[in-house]
């Protein structure tokens, strides 16, 4: 898969420093997956919950952090939305951004 942008992941953990590590581990398995439906990201992601508009909401770090992505599954392209802590999770609409 292609993500845009891996400097978003980037900048959040560099003021997040203890996200770092499973930031970098969630964007090396993405880009090597081969993710053709939300089924398949479930598969390997049993926390992931799908969204509408093809969002997936990934738990980071025990769920600490969430990861919302939009992923085109027929260009394999994966672009990042939102991270954030849970509380700043619980500040957005999620189906919106």
């Amino acid at each position: 898969m292609r993500i845009i942008s891996r400097k978003t992941l980037k900048d959040f953990w560099e003021k997040h420093a203890h996200a770092e590590s499973a930031l970098q581990a969630w964007f090396h398995e993405a880009k090597h997956a081969d993710w053709k439906s939300f089924a398949d990201i479930k598969a390997r992601h049993r926390s992931a919950d799908s969204l509408p508009g093809n969002r997936v909401v990934f738990n980071i770090k025990g769920n600490t952090y969430r990861l919302i992505v939009r992923i085109h599954f027929n260009t394999r392209i994966v672009f990042i939305r939102f991270i954030g802590t849970h509380a700043d999770y619980d500040k957005i609409d999620a189906t919106k951004i």
